[in-house]
């Protein structure tokens, strides 16, 4: 009986380089995570000129441009002359080529060829204006596309500026939450300290303690919140998802604010959608226009060439082919509008009409919009103003009771109250701080001036 020894140091070194290869893998995949998701601390700028730059609406705003802008060009070629030209061949096979006509006999060839081109060359001399309103039409749409295009690029701006505060604001909180919890420990160290030495009873030590586990439910979901708004942000701004970030800096000082009528004066003068109202009523007056000047005669001039051979080589020769060349002007007049065209301008001077109650509505809507906007930043100013104070109490009657308590004078559920109200003055205050400043650029949007 024969025994085959095998030695194990070839299985072990293939383990041993095999979970040497899986630990690179490991080791590289990491990396490649930890580049992916990197944290990226961003400015408001920063943030702004990213979503710009990255937004699909912007992009889909300028390919709306651009159709404009083709619209227009088209509106203009159509003042351009028109053109044609053309050339063919035929051939005839004649069976029957004789005619009897009485005492005469007329004979035709049995077959014959043809060649025919033309050359021709139409322009509109005088429509009514027709075509020159046509192309004021367009190229007042185009602008009402690059105003929309502005319109679009505000919310853009907006929508950034609105989530950089709200990740502001819960960055803040979670701030606050990690300062209270580090302050909560040092208290429930010390009641802890107090019940080990009688002072106090193990309720005590409990009220501290389910504090802290409050101020921990705080904290999970402020962290539920930061995760949404910060994933948001990614999309909004076109970086890699899981791209953590935080806030560089914002300025959160009181900004020196204009009377209320200043703000309505710029919402007038620059808000898009009052602007937009001014070029449709441009177009629909364009429009007017063009419908009364179906009344109007038209001349255009025309010019054709023929070139008629009846030979079957298509190269002309002498004697074989003709050039007839024609040249003409053609005055029309469709009378029949006198009594067809009224009612079309009726319809077209409602619209008109139209346009202007339009931008009134809208011009009221718009004066509310900043009113509201403009007490809004008033009130939040206040209330910092307001919070600081309150916030100055809470730390003064914290620091009362605090050394009430370590003086055995106090209770646990003052001491944990007072810290409580402390607590929540703090994050009440860099919330309105948050608050106020989007406030303010909420203010800035509805005047127009967001991106200027």
């Amino acid at each position: 009986m024969t025994t085959n020894n095998i030695s194990p140091k070839p299985l072990f070194s293939k383990t041993l380089k095999a979970a040497g290869r899986i630990a690179l893998l490991m080791l590289a995949t990491f990396a490649a995570g930890s580049a992916f998701a990197q944290d990226r601390a961003i400015t408001l700028e920063e943030a702004l000129k990213l979503g710009i730059d990255n937004s699909k609406v912007l992009k889909l705003s300028q390919s709306r441009i651009d159709q404009a802008v083709s619209q227009y060009q088209q509106a203009k070629d159509r003042s351009l002359p028109t053109g044609k030209a053309s050339f063919g061949y035929n051939r005839a096979q004649i069976p029957a080529n004789t005619l009897n006509l009485g005492e005469e006999k007329f004979s035709l060839p049995t077959s014959a060829n043809a060649w025919l081109g033309t050359l021709s060359l139409n322009q509109t001399i005088w429509a009514g204006g027709k075509l020159r309103y046509a192309q004021k039409s367009t190229e007042l749409l185009t602008e009402v596309a690059r105003l929309d295009a502005d319109n679009d690029k505000d919310q853009i701006a907006y929508a950034v500026i609105n989530a950089y505060y709200n990740l502001y604001k819960v960055l803040q909180s979670k701030k606050v939450v990690d300062q209270n919890l580090a302050t909560i420990d040092g208290q429930i160290k010390q009641a802890q300290r107090f019940f080990d030495q009688g002072l106090v009873t193990k309720n005590d030590v409990l009220r501290f303690q389910l504090q802290r586990s409050n101020i921990e439910l705080n904290g999970i979901d402020l962290e539920s919140n930061r995760k949404i708004i910060n994933y948001n942000m990614d999309i909004l701004l076109g970086l890699p998802e899981g791209t953590e970030l935080s806030i560089a800096q914002i300025d959160n000082s009181a900004k020196d604010i204009a009377p209320l009528s200043n703000y309505l004066d710029s919402a007038m003068i620059n808000r898009p959608e009052l602007r937009q109202s001014d070029v449709r009523a441009k177009v629909a007056d364009y429009n007017v226009k063009s419908i009364k000047a179906n009344l109007s005669p038209s001349l255009s001039a025309s010019g054709s060439a023929y070139y008629v051979g009846i030979s079957s080589n298509p190269i002309p020769k002498s004697g074989n082919y003709i050039t007839p060349i024609s040249l003409g002007l053609t005055l029309g007049w469709d009378f029949g509008a006198l009594w067809t065209n009224k009612n079309k301008v009726k319809q077209a001077q409602l619209e008109r009409e139209e346009v202007t109650i339009n931008k009134g509505i809208e011009t009221d809507n718009i004066r509310k919009e900043v009113n509201e906007n403009y007490q809004t930043y008033k009130t939040a100013v206040e209330k910092i103003n307001l919070l600081q104070t309150s916030i100055n109490q809470a730390q003064e009657n914290n620091r009362i009771l605090e050394n009430k308590y370590r003086s055995n004078i106090s209770s646990s559920i003052d001491r944990a109250d007072a810290q409580t109200l402390l607590y929540q003055a703090e994050i009440n205050l860099e919330l309105a701080k948050a608050d106020a400043g989007l406030a303010y650029y909420t203010l800035l949007k509805s005047t127009g001036k967001l991106n200027k």
